[in-house]
């Protein structure tokens, strides 16, 4: 898996926390984060919410855009694009969509979750494959996880050094996420000075990743959750990204 791929991957993980019992986005919603490779300015991610009707079910349809920019394009280009799907009311996915190109690694797939049977059908149009894997209830994937945790309950209850673990169906298997809570931190942002809540993911080390503490997410302490920093200590080199662009947010950052 390539490092941007993963970097954006824990960018729509880590924007997941929510500080009351309503919703933590609307319709209109627009996130764009700066990402740094070193000095380099590598490129971007961007997540947008909008408004769908699938099967005569109200749907927040939710695109997600990686790429790179600059110089870095031309040594390295990406261009990255996920979508989902999920109920309105129980936040649950019912498609996503992954179509990225990353140096030549390219991928092209649709899942279809089946609600009922606890299953996803997974149509691979690069390869010309379909295959039907298993998933635990209420599982969400790479992009709903990030709108399903925003609104979850128990976050905001966490001690220091507690976790929190989710079920995401990724790359044809269902993995737990684990974030660790770290604290809170004053970040300063392009916008101003923004307290945080600090949490770690856990990620696979060795490939990319130094261990399986390489990641910090930094996360807006208000009730929209948005992540303002993210940092990375790969096997080589390191990314940082900051929050660089937004608007349509629900509720007014909240700065200090």
């Amino acid at each position: 898996m390539k490092r941007f791929l993963l970097l954006f991957t824990i960018f729509i993980i880590a924007n997941s926390f929510k500080t009351e019992q309503t919703d933590a986005y609307s319709i209109g919603e627009f996130i764009k984060l700066r990402i740094h490779y070193g000095l380099v300015n590598a490129g971007h991610a961007t997540l947008e919410v909008k408004d769908a009707t699938l099967n005569g079910k109200k749907m927040h349809h939710v695109v997600g855009k990686g790429v790179t920019t600059g110089m870095t394009k031309f040594f390295f280009k990406v261009d990255d694009n996920y979508e989902s799907y999920f109920d309105k009311e129980t936040n649950k996915p019912y498609v996503y969509i992954r179509r990225i190109n990353e140096g030549g690694y390219t991928k092209n797939q649709q899942g279809y979750f089946n609600q009922a049977t606890n299953t996803v059908l997974v149509k691979d149009y690069k390869n010309k494959t379909e295959k039907t894997f298993n998933v635990p209830e209420n599982v969400q994937d790479i992009v709903s996880s990030f709108y399903y945790l925003r609104n979850h309950p128990k976050v905001d209850d966490l001690k220091m050094g507690e976790s929190i673990t989710i079920d995401m169906f990724f790359d044809d298997e269902t993995i737990k996420f684990k974030l660790k809570y770290l604290g809170e931190e004053n970040i300063s942002s392009k916008f101003g000075d923004i307290n945080c809540k600090k949490f770690r993911p856990y990620v696979q080390a060795g490939r990319v990743f130094k261990e399986e503490e390489s990641l910090t997410v930094w996360i807006s302490d208000d009730y929209n959750k948005i992540p303002i920093r993210i940092k990375a200590s790969l096997a080589v080199g390191s990314l940082k990204a900051d929050l660089e662009d937004y608007k349509g947010l629900k509720y007014p950052i909240k700065f200090n």
